[in-house]
């Protein structure tokens, strides 16, 4: 018997409410607890009905999704998935920063048909969130972690080269990830870098922006053609796929829109196999937090051209899913934590070792 999930379902909205409601209701075993207007009620309904999982809008009157969020984050942590309009972009991301552990975007217009358009990944991210433990959902930047060799290495010897390149791949857990990775840089990293986060469109641009106000690094969003060079960090467009392709002696990005069986955008698996084809042994794939098994075969591949890949271990992912998937390919060189992920790349970008 399938467990039940207690959703309490957080927005100003009444149309929105009764929307998400229907649509987290049309699965037998979430079970949909109760409704709130804004922050205040929120909190409240939180501590009476002990619910599983949060749906939560950020702009409301009264207390907004912001000090619901802090307050539930401090006090007994749940899982929060924030469905948030476009036009609150950069406020999503600053969610994710204190907890929240994933977003869906509202669709533009406030039609039916339109809003339950996001049914599908609603409930499968609700169902997922409800998986989620307590300590797994307190905020990365409060919990102290330490890097965490792998006891047995894939590799019997010691490589000596450097890496040129790092490719990063990440899905839920994913932008508060990237975010303390790379703004705990003190200097740039002597090598390019791309991204590919599962994202929706129109999403990426603000957090690539994010991204750039917080690190050394030149950060933004891909676009066709750029060109891969040191100190530079491009993030795939959301929904999108990212390939690096060799033009006039120098390594670009091409954006193409993903195949239509694709499951997983921007694909990881797309982004490690162009990769590992364009620089051979100097790649270093980084495997994040996040749902599912986008980039298991991108690992492979890698490995077969003499890269090596690195994967975020069990005890500061939000979701141990891709980072297992790597493991257990047998091709990852090291488990590290997310706060000691940094210098396990610098030394591999920096040094011989």
């Amino acid at each position: 018997m399938e467990k039940i999930i207690r959703v309490l379902v957080v927005d100003d909205s009444a149309f929105s409410r009764v929307s998400i409601g229907k649509m987290l209701k049309s699965k037998t075993n979430i079970l949909v607890v109760g409704y709130a207007v804004n922050g205040e009620e929120g909190l409240r309904k939180c501590i009476d009905l002990k619910p599983d999982v949060i749906t939560l809008d950020l702009e409301m009157p009264r207390m907004g999704g912001f000090g619901l969020l802090r307050m539930i984050m401090q006090s007994n942590p749940v899982a929060v998935i924030v469905v948030s309009a476009q036009s609150e972009r950069q406020d999503v991301f600053k969610a994710l920063e204190l907890g929240a552990v994933d977003f869906i975007a509202k669709p533009a217009r406030s039609k039916s048909s339109d809003l339950y358009a996001i049914q599908q990944d609603l409930i499968l991210k609700v169902s997922q969130a409800a998986e989620l433990t307590k300590t797994k959902l307190r905020r990365r930047v409060t919990v102290e972690e330490t890097a965490v060799p792998l006891v047995s290495l894939a590799r019997s010897k010691p490589v000596s080269h450097k890496s040129s390149v790092v490719l990063i791949g990440s899905s839920t857990g994913g932008p508060p990830a990237l975010h303390q990775f790379f703004s705990s840089m003190k200097e740039k990293l002597p090598v390019p870098v791309a991204v590919a986060q599962h994202m929706p469109p129109g999403f990426t641009k603000s957090f690539a922006m994010r991204l750039n106000d917080h690190s050394v690094m030149d950060i933004k969003e891909a676009e066709d053609g750029d060109q891969m060079f040191p100190g530079r960090v491009l993030i795939c467009p959301g929904s999108k796929n990212i390939e690096l392709q060799h033009f006039g002696g120098l390594v670009q990005v091409r954006i193409v829109d993903p195949p239509p069986p694709q499951i997983y955008t921007p694909s990881v698996d797309v982004l490690f196999r162009t990769g590992a084809y364009i620089y051979g042994s100097k790649v270093l794939g980084v495997v994040l937090t996040g749902m599912g098994n986008d980039g298991t075969s991108g690992v492979r591949e890698i490995y077969h051209h003499g890269g090596r890949i690195l994967a975020e271990s069990e005890e500061s992912c939000v979701v141990y899913g891709m980072p297992k998937e790597a493991m257990n390919t047998g091709f990852v060189e090291k488990a590290v934590a997310i706060d000691g992920m940094l210098q396990e790349v610098e030394v591999r970008c920096r040094t011989s070792c």
